[in-house]
């Protein structure tokens, strides 16, 4: 029988690949992470040259328990973003803050509870109100809204030349390719940048800075993890695990892959980037596009390194008993444990 599908081919190499740059027991573990760090820097394509943040302010307002910072801020040239600060009104600042990072969704307005489009209503109730649900933690909320989606959506018409665009994502991310960067590259790089912004906020504990998000936004949660020390504990959502189960054998948006990543990482390796610092990983146990099977496979993997780091007891998997959204109720006791934040 001959072999046409692209997939056929795939699969071989699938299974022939054994990344070179995984961690090998015994190894000097803080050499290693400056060594991996180095590469998957490099994997992430061409850093923007960074720009004035120029911060603006654009509204303020009390709610019920917290009170709402509208702002903008510069990431690089020709890419500004719209954040919204939520402060508690309870407790005693300066507070811990957690960047919340919606997924393939219509937008921030998501992780703020507040539905504008038809489907709305069905994601917020998946657990994606993450600022409010932050909030209620007694933390700081910085809901950003991340390139190609919500008010940063591509503004081109919806078709073009009787094509459909698929995804909101799908220009943004290819385009970032022939430029020699990637998504996931300009989404963390929106993240780094966030964080500087935060500087701007007298309310928000810069020591205590989380970072959280389900699907695409757990995805950057991951990432920016690995790449920034400033984030003290990361908590993606279904979006963790073995690029073979997930990315690799079931369609995904074309922000979620990163040029030739597996000639030398898995995903849960990786995660040896993210330690000491504490990792919560959450899936749900009937997620169709992150497997269980991946995601625990993965898991173990990243059990591994930390142990080789010292901090065996900084890492947990909270699995919820449904698909692919975010489980409150389970992760944030194990948020909070892990963290040590109130």
């Amino acid at each position: 029988m001959p072999f046409f599908a692209p997939e056929d081919c795939h699969k071989v190499w699938f299974e022939k690949v054994s990344p070179s740059l995984a961690y090998k027991s015994g190894e000097d573990f803080a050499k290693w992470q400056q060594k991996a760090k180095a590469k998957l820097t490099e994997l992430l394509g061409d850093q923007p040259q960074p720009v004035p943040l120029n911060v603006r302010v654009e509204w303020e307002e009390d709610r019920d328990f917290y009170r709402e910072i509208r702002f903008l801020f510069t990431a690089e040239e020709g890419a500004d973003v719209p954040c919204h600060l939520l402060v508690p009104k309870s407790g005693e600042g300066p507070y811990p803050v957690v960047i919340c990072l919606q997924g393939h969704s219509t937008g921030m307005h998501i992780s703020l509870g507040r539905p504008k489009y038809p489907g709305d209503e069905e994601s917020i109730a998946g657990d994606r109100d993450f600022a409010v649900q932050a909030v209620k933690q007694g933390y700081a909320a910085l809901a950003l809204e991340q390139r190609c989606f919500g008010e940063r959506m591509d503004q081109r018409p919806e078709t073009a030349k009787g094509v459909t665009k698929i995804r909101r994502c799908f220009h943004g991310s290819l385009n970032a390719l022939i430029l020699g960067r990637t998504m996931v590259g300009e989404r963390v790089w929106d993240v780094s940048r966030a964080i500087d912004a935060l500087a701007e906020f007298p309310q928000v504990d810069l020591e205590r800075i989380g970072c959280m998000g389900n699907s695409g936004g757990g995805t950057i949660t991951f990432y920016a993890a690995c790449m920034e020390q400033r984030i003290k504990i990361a908590m993606p959502s279904c979006s963790f695990c073995t690029y073979k189960d997930s990315i690799g054998s079931v369609d995904h948006c074309e922000d979620q892959y990163i040029p030739g990543v597996l000639k030398y990482f898995e995903m849960g390796d990786l995660a040896g980037l993210i330690a000491p610092r504490p990792f919560v990983v959450v899936t749900g146990a009937q997620d169709p596009i992150f497997p269980l099977a991946g995601v625990k496979q993965a898991f173990a993997a990243a059990e591994a390194l930390y142990k080789a780091a010292g901090a065996e007891d900084k890492i947990k998997l909270v699995v919820g008993p449904e698909g692919h959204r975010f489980y409150a109720q389970q992760a944030w006791p194990v948020f909070r444990e892990l963290s040590g934040w109130f």
